[in-house]
C-alpha cells in the first residue's frame, strides 16, 4: 500500500517535471503554472485599489483629451496642440466605453502594458540563456516599486518602458537571425514608441547599433552579413520614423519639436556649463532609484553588474543591457531641464534582469554546508523584498504615507497637482437636484484643475465646469455673472492658491486635507 502512495506521489511529481517544448525551448510544466502565477499576481498588485492615490495633474489631462477625442473624431490630434504625442490617450479610449470610472479606464491602460514589460523580461532572458533569471525578472517587476507605482498611473510612461523593452529584444532577436519580418515587427515598436514619447528616438538610435554588434558577435566579422543587417537596420529606421510621421496628418504638428525646448537646453547652452544640470540629474537618478528600486536591491544591482561584467560569458550582456538601461537617463540627465522620476522609467527592465542576475548569483552562493547554505541565503534574499512589500502595502492602503522622495512627493501626494476630494465634490455634485443649471469655477483653465473635475463630470447633464485663473484673489466676474443669471454656483480652489478672503467667496461646503499642509476647498457662491 506504501509502495502504491509513493508511486502515485511519484507519477504526481513528474508530471509537474515533465518538460514541453515552447518555441524550441525546453519548459517544464510547473515552469508554465509559475510564470502564469506570476502574471496573476501582477494583476493583483496592478488593479487592486487602482485609484487608491488620486488623480494626478498630467493624468486629468490625458484622461479628459481621451475623452474628448472619442466624442468628436476631427480631433483624434488634440494632444498634439500641447507637443505631445496621442498614442497612449488613443488606448485609452476603448477602455472609456468599459468602465464607467475614467481614472480607473486611463490606468488600466498602463496596466495593460506593464504586461507586456512583464512579457519581455521573460522572453531577453531565454534569449540570453537563462530561464530562472527570467522567473526572477518577472518577480521582481511585480514587486518592485517603481514597476508598481507607474503601472497604475494613467500615464504614457509604462507604455513607452514597454515599448522600450521590446525594441531590446527584437533588437537582439534581428541581429541573430537576420530576418525580414523581425525586422518589420521591431520597426512597428519603434514607430509606436516614437507616438507615445519623444524619448523613444533613443530607442532608434540604440536598435541598429545593438542589431550590427550582436550579429559580429554572433557571427563574426563577415562583411555580407554586416552588409544585410545595415540595411535591416535601414528597414527598421524607415518603418519607425515612417509611422511617426502619421503625425503629420494632423495640426500643430511642429509644436512637438517646440514645446521639446520647454524640457530640453539647446546644446548651445549646454557647451556653457556641461555638468549643469548633468551632475545635479546625476543625484536625482540616484535618489529616485534608491526609492523606487530601494537600496537592497539596488545594491544586489551593483554586485549583479560587477558579476555579470567581470564574467568572461557574461561580459557582453553587461555592457548591451548597462547601455539600454544608463545611456538614455545620462543623456537625459546631460540636457533636460525638468527631471522626475518616470522620466528615466524606460531604463527600468533592463536594470531588472541586471538585479535578477545578482540575486542568482547570491543563490548559488556556497556557504558551509548545502542546507545550511540554502535556509540562509534564501532567507537573506526574502530580506531583500521587505522594502519594496511595505512600500506597495501603503501604495494599496494608504498612499499618504508612501516613501517617496520629496520632489516626488510634492507632485503625486501634497501640493496642487494632487486630486484629493476632486472624485467627492463631482460624486456630490452629480447628486445635486439639477433643476437648475450648475456652474462650477475651478483655479486654472488645464491641469489637475478643471480637468480633473471634468473627467468625473462629463455627461452630467446641466452641470458646467470653467477655469477661472489662479492665484484667487476676487471672486472671479465670471462666477459673479453666473449667479445673477439664477444658476448655482460653485468655486472649487486649493488653500494655498486662494489670496482672497473665504468669507468673501461664499459658504465653505467641503474642506479636503492633503498631505503636506495644503487643502481642496468646495465653495458655494
Amino acid at each position: 500500500m506504501q509502495r502504491e502512495e509513493n508511486m502515485s506521489g511519484n507519477r504526481g511529481r513528474s508530471i509537474f517535471l515533465k518538460e514541453v517544448t515552447i518555441a524550441n525551448f525546453n519548459v517544464k510544466v510547473f515552469e508554465i503554472l509559475l510564470v502564469l502565477s506570476l502574471v496573476a499576481l501582477y494583476f493583483i498588485t496592478r488593479l487592486y485599489h487602482l485609484t487608491s492615490l488620486p488623480v494626478f495633474c498630467d493624468e486629468a489631462i490625458y484622461v479628459r483629451w481621451a475623452q474628448v477625442m472619442r466624442s468628436e473624431q476631427t480631433l483624434r490630434f488634440l494632444p498634439l496642440s500641447d507637443g505631445k504625442q496621442p498614442l497612449f490617450m488613443w488606448l485609452v479610449i476603448p477602455f472609456l466605453k468599459i468602465f464607467s470610472d475614467p481614472l480607473y479606464a486611463g490606468r488600466i491602460t498602463s496596466a495593460f502594458f506593464g504586461v507586456l514589460t512583464l512579457s519581455g523580461l521573460l522572453v531577453i532572458s531565454l534569449i540570453l540563456g537563462n530561464k530562472r533569471q527570467g522567473l526572477l525578472s518577472m518577480l521582481l517587476y511585480v514587486i518592485v516599486p517603481f514597476g508598481l507605482f507607474f503601472d497604475r498611473m494613467a500615464l504614457a510612461d509604462s507604455q513607452l518602458s514597454a515599448f522600450g523593452l521590446w525594441s531590446l529584444v527584437l533588437s537582439i532577436l534581428l541581429g541573430k537571425t537576420g530576418r525580414t519580418d523581425v525586422a518589420m515587427i521591431l520597426g512597428m515598436v519603434l514607430g509606436g514608441a516614437l507616438l507615445t514619447k519623444s524619448p523613444g528616438q533613443y530607442f532608434l538610435i540604440l536598435s541598429p547599433v545593438t542589431i550590427i554588434a550582436t550579429s559580429m558577435v554572433l557571427h563574426g566579422f563577415r562583411w555580407r552579413r554586416i552588409i544585410w543587417t545595415a540595411v535591416l537596420s535601414g528597414i527598421v529606421i524607415i518603418m519607425g520614423w515612417g509611422i511617426y510621421n502619421i503625425l503629420r496628418l494632423g495640426p500643430n504638428f511642429q509644436m512637438i519639436a517646440l514645446r521639446n525646448k520647454d524640457y530640453l537646453w539647446p546644446v548651445s547652452e549646454i557647451i556653457k556649463h556641461p555638468l549643469d544640470p548633468f551632475w545635479p540629474h546625476l543625484k536625482d537618478i540616484f535618489r529616485y532609484f534608491w526609492s523606487y528600486v530601494t537600496w537592497p536591491l539596488l545594491a544586489v544591482g551593483i554586485f549583479g553588474f560587477v558579476k555579470m561584467f567581470f564574467s568572461a560569458k557574461n561580459r557582453r550582456n553587461a555592457i548591451l543591457l548597462s547601455a539600454w538601461a544608463f545611456l538614455p537617463i545620462l543623456a537625459q540627465a546631460g540636457i533636460a531641464k525638468v527631471f522626475t522620476a518616470r522620466y528615466i522609467l524606460f531604463s527600468f527592465p533592463a536594470l531588472v534582469y541586471i538585479v535578477s542576475f545578482g540575486i542568482d548569483n547570491l543563490l548559488n552562493l556556497k556557504i558551509v554546508t548545502p542546507p545550511f547554505r540554502r535556509r540562509l541565503v534564501y532567507f537573506g534574499v526574502c530580506l531583500l523584498f521587505i522594502p519594496s512589500i511595505i512600500f506597495d502595502w501603503k501604495m494599496w492602503k494608504n498612499p499618504s504615507f508612501l516613501p517617496l522622495p520629496q520632489d516626488e512627493r510634492r507632485g503625486y501626494l501634497e501640493e496642487w497637482t494632487s486630486g484629493w476630494g476632486i472624485k467627492d465634490i463631482a460624486d456630490e455634485i452629480r447628486n445635486m437636484n439639477r433643476a437648475d443649471n450648475i456652474i462650477v469655477g475651478t483655479e486654472g483653465f488645464f491641469g489637475t484643475l478643471p480637468d480633473g473635475l471634468q473627467i468625473y463630470l462629463e455627461k452630467v447633464p446641466r452641470v458646467t465646469v470653467i477655469g477661472v485663473g489662479y492665484p484667487v484673489k476676487t471672486l472671479p466676474e465670471s462666477l459673479k455673472d453666473a449667479k445673477r443669471f439664477g444658476n448655482k454656483v460653485y468655486l472649487v480652489v486649493n488653500r494655498s492658491r486662494l489670496e482672497a478672503d473665504q468669507k468673501e467667496i461664499g459658504n465653505l461646503l467641503r474642506t479636503y486635507e492633503k498631505p503636506g499642509g495644503d487643502a481642496l476647498l468646495f465653495f458655494e457662491i
